[in-house]
């Protein structure tokens, strides 16, 4: 495995966590041996993606619970991540969520809690609810997930742009729609974007150009489209892998160093946007 020292991303509040992380959607259902899903995400944390994200909608709190497992006697060394989903985010009904979400992780604090996506419960109520968990010390920061660049100002008319530290949305190679003005948005405000899905669940990687280009840096695609992702400084990854030999493959996608000629001809097969486009949601 590489030894090189693990990219940082630096959210408003200061706090430096891994450009590159892990995801978990999925995981914890049953479709794996729960033991070798949790040997991954172990694997990941001793390799330096520290970074874990979850969320109560993951198999009904199953994914939550698998996390709490895998971070068991290691706690202090993760920057744990959790959802509350929109039907929850009422004041009160935030708190409860953030508190079965605690139960199922075994810990006594989220270092980032995000709104999974808009629902009908107006956004000042559940920052009223971020703000005191935070207060209570159950979380340590907050954030949202797929909120478009409307969503953003909303939330910014409500609160000023140090205090979300993140949002959370689909982008990978065949999900570009935010370049046009999400990101750009975002990035003027120093907000990261931490991008779900970086691989597309897969259905990317038998594309031409992709391929031509894993093999010019003797990668795998998934690999590329990682490194496609990390060369961009205000952008964290967050894949999913089940098994301790897709972490290391993840892993190993933070040392490729695409050159011009291969970014062109990745945009050759997957086009930037020309017009806004609706935000992608998985």
């Amino acid at each position: 495995m590489p030894n090189s020292a693990i990219r940082t991303r630096t959210l408003p509040s200061g706090e430096m966590v891994p450009a590159l992380g892990q995801g978990t959607w999925y995981m914890g259902d049953g479709l794996r041996s729960r033991e070798e899903e949790i040997g991954a995400l172990r694997r990941g944390i001793d390799l330096g993606l520290t970074l874990i994200d979850t969320a109560e909608m993951y198999g009904n709190g199953a994914s939550e619970q698998l996390v709490g497992e895998a971070v068991a006697g290691q706690r202090d060394e993760v920057f744990l991540v959790s959802k509350v989903l929109p039907s929850n985010a009422s004041k009160q009904g935030t708190i409860k969520a953030c508190e079965r979400s605690l139960e199922r992780l075994g810990t006594d604090r989220l270092d980032l809690y995000l709104l999974h996506w808009r629902g009908g419960t107006p956004l000042r109520e559940t920052i009223e609810a971020f703000e005191e968990l935070v207060t209570a010390g159950k979380i340590r920061h907050w954030g949202v997930s797929n909120f478009d660049v409307s969503d953003m100002e909303e939330l910014m008319a409500l609160r000023d742009d140090t205090a979300v530290q993140t949002n959370q949305v689909l982008y990978n190679l065949t999900r570009r729609g935010i370049e046009w003005d999400l990101q750009p948005w975002c990035r003027e405000r120093q907000i990261p974007i931490m991008a779900y899905s970086p691989i597309e669940q897969g259905r990317m990687l038998d594309n031409p150009g992709l391929q031509g280009v894993a093999a010019r840096q003797d990668a795998n695609p998934a690999q590329v489209a990682i490194a496609w992702l990390l060369r961009q400084e205000d952008v964290i990854a967050i894949p999913k892998a089940g098994t301790a030999a897709h972490v290391e493959e993840n892993r190993a996608a933070l040392d490729l160093q695409l050159s011009e000629d291969d970014l062109s001809e990745l945009d050759q097969a997957f086009p930037p946007p020309r017009r806004k486009q609706p935000l992608d949601i998985l």
